[in-house]
């Protein structure tokens, strides 16, 4: 049986962005409970030289939007990074959740070997489908999903791992 670019992608982004959600509440309830100032959070980094938690936010949920959009052959839409609360991340999460949602299979299965071709940053990059979703897309959206969990985790938000995949 083999598994097709569509199931190794909406679902997933889906599941992780869902779960990424509600560790943002459990954030918001740990906040208030222990009474620390939330932006605290926000701005929350595991080193200086990297993105703070709602920057992981944003480009967690840039990468799945843009990733099924290409693949599906569509410019991905563009969305500010402006977001300063949970409130402001949260909806940024049901936007990127709501449009993914949008995708049915046909769209993005049979995109293996189609070229993927973009500017990232200054260079232009090109990639086959698989290689754009495994290879690049995946990796990137699990580093980021991952270490803002990892920055609420040490700034000692009480998750842990089936928070993190979304089974709790």
């Amino acid at each position: 049986m083999s598994i097709s670019m569509y199931q190794s992608s909406v679902p997933v982004f889906v599941r992780l962005l869902t779960a990424l959600s509600a560790n943002l509440d459990k954030t918001a309830a740990h906040a208030a409970e222990k009474k620390i100032d939330p932006a605290a959070y926000l701005q929350a980094r595991l080193y200086p030289d990297m993105y703070p938690l709602a920057k992981q936010v944003q480009v967690a949920t840039d990468f799945a939007k843009n990733c099924v959009s290409r693949l599906a052959g569509l410019d991905p839409p563009k969305f500010d990074d402006t977001e300063t609360t949970f409130p402001e991340l949260k909806a940024r999460i049901e936007r990127t959740i709501g449009f993914l949602n949008n995708f049915k299979p046909a769209l993005i299965d049979g995109s293996e070997d189609k070229t993927i071709a973009f500017k990232m940053g200054p260079r232009d990059v090109s990639f086959s489908g698989t290689d754009y979703l495994l290879a690049l897309s995946m990796p990137n959206f699990y580093f980021h999903v991952t270490t803002a969990y990892a920055i609420l985790r040490h700034n000692g938000v009480p998750i842990g791992k089936r928070d993190f995949i979304g089974v709790a």
